[in-house]
């Protein structure tokens, strides 16, 4: 029997049932990913598998640097043959890690190709995908297409023209929604000349003078109201930590005057920027029906050197820690919700160990008045925690904490076009732990309130959720 098959990674007998009859072949809302609008419009073919598998995916990057590859071999000028190779090499290696099965599913799901991929068979796998992506079915519509995604939600800077999402908007045949998700972490840059290089494009942008905290929030708003305008209903926010102060008006304008003005922020000052503009920001999403993702934790770019030598996204982060979270995550919804601008919030920790601070948090702020079941959501495992252990973990303490059956569900949070099959890996736990509840007697097999759980949490839930 092939590694990939109809009951790999669930051992329930309910489990089993589960998932073949009510998750497998659910529709995908892609509702956070770093797939670029302009490559799904111009829709070119791939030049081989090393591309498409190895281009820009840190998470294969730092797997390889762990198996002894040399730079030269991951993300320097080495050949495609040479980069393949020591990519089935690490393959091999790693037994446990995610990455396994990943690969697996996509070479079985994308190429019908059931071997495993090892340092033995490596040049003919290569070959077999290579004769395969020639074909017009391995462009980025047709991979998406066949992958039954419904609507991919991609991370855009909030001062994009979104000229991609447009023309693709106008597309006949290709009906995936591809919307954009405002992204600014330009507002909360640290550095002085960065944020006023920012200042000079965004009055450019936006025909207007912005020369005052007034005319700064008033320009972002017309920038979030374009965004509306194409489609957006989602923000995307990555702080290192979730920080809260209280901060007069008349302080906060004192801090942008000094920002104006080429001085930087001091630590105290940086946490009353972010926390006015959190809340200036959430009321703003509010107003237009928005949801809010919050994914913090991630400390970046730590290998100063190999920063320096291949730039950002190159495998180079990990999970960070803060103190006080607790009471910053709730006075930061609190003052939030005291502004009455607080949004549908999706909350990710890259730190699991935080997992029941922020599940119980964002329960002290459920509130029915919009009609939206569960408008706080904890978010699914997220990165580090992309991983059978971490999804299970998301899992169980949502059901523990919160409403597990209504969960927004998955996310691929990928920049490849072949990650779709992430669902398929994220649906088998979800059958497999569910399942394993009703084996045991924990739940009762009823089948009409398993597969309406099932599969809201696979598709349904996110299409009412996002209101796309």
């Amino acid at each position: 029997m092939s590694l990939i098959h109809e009951n790999f990674m669930i051992d329930s007998k309910a489990g089993r049932r589960l998932y073949t009859e009510f998750a497998k072949d659910q529709p995908i809302i892609d509702y956070h990913c770093h797939l670029e609008a302009k490559d799904i419009y111009e829709n070119k073919l791939f030049r081989d598998i090393t591309q498409l598998w190895l281009e820009g995916d840190h998470y294969k990057w730092r797997a390889m640097r762990a198996n002894g590859i040399p730079e030269n071999k991951i993300t320097g000028n080495a050949t495609s043959e040479e980069k393949f190779e020591a990519w089935a090499s690490t393959v091999e290696a790693s037994f446990g890690n995610p990455l396994y099965h990943w690969t697996h599913l996509e070479l079985a799901f994308y190429f019908d190709i059931h071997d495993t991929l090892s340092s033995k068979n490596w040049r003919d796998i290569m070959n077999k995908c290579n004769e395969q992506l020639k074909s017009s079915e391995f462009a980025p519509r047709a991979l998406i297409s066949r992958s039954n995604v419904e609507a991919i939600c991609t991370t855009d800077k909030p001062l994009s023209d979104l000229h991609y999402h447009k023309l693709l908007q106008k597309e006949d045949g290709f009906t995936t929604r591809v919307l954009p998700t405002f992204r600014p972490d330009e507002l909360f840059e640290t550095d002085s000349q960065a944020f006023l290089q920012f200042i000079a494009q965004l009055s450019e942008i936006s025909h207007q003078t912005v020369n005052s905290l007034p005319s700064f929030m008033a320009a972002i708003e017309s920038r979030i109201d374009y965004f509306h305008e194409v489609g957006c209903r989602i923000s995307d926010h990555g702080p290192v930590e979730i920080s809260w102060r209280e901060v007069s008006e008349a302080e906060i304008e004192a801090i942008f005057d000094r920002r104006m003005a080429g001085q930087n922020m001091s630590n105290e000052e940086y946490q009353a920027w972010s926390s006015y503009i959190f809340v200036r920001l959430a009321a703003m999403y509010k107003k237009r029906d928005w949801a809010m993702q919050l994914h913090f934790g991630a400390i970046r770019n730590n290998n100063v050197r190999k920063f320096k030598a291949i730039g950002i996204n190159c495998g180079l982060d990990s999970v960070s820690d803060q103190p006080q979270l607790a009471a910053s995550l709730n006075a930061l919804l609190n003052a939030m919700d005291e502004n009455h601008g607080l949004p549908k919030t999706i909350v990710y920790n890259l730190n699991a160990s935080y997992n029941d601070v922020v599940a119980t948090a964002l329960a002290n702020f459920q509130s029915g008045d919009e009609g939206i079941k569960s408008p706080m959501q904890f978010g699914s495992g997220w990165w580090f925690n992309d991983t059978k252990r971490g999804m299970e973990n998301q899992l169980v303490c949502l059901a523990d904490q919160g409403l597990l059956a209504n969960f927004v569900g998955m996310l691929t949070d990928s920049r490849s076009f072949v990650s779709y099959t992430r669902h398929d890996y994220f649906r088998r736990i979800l059958c497999n732990l569910i399942g394993s509840w009703v084996d045991r007697g924990d739940v009762p097999e009823d089948m009409d309130i398993l597969a309406t759980m099932i599969k809201g949490i696979c598709v349904e839930n996110a299409r009412a959720y996002f209101k796309f």
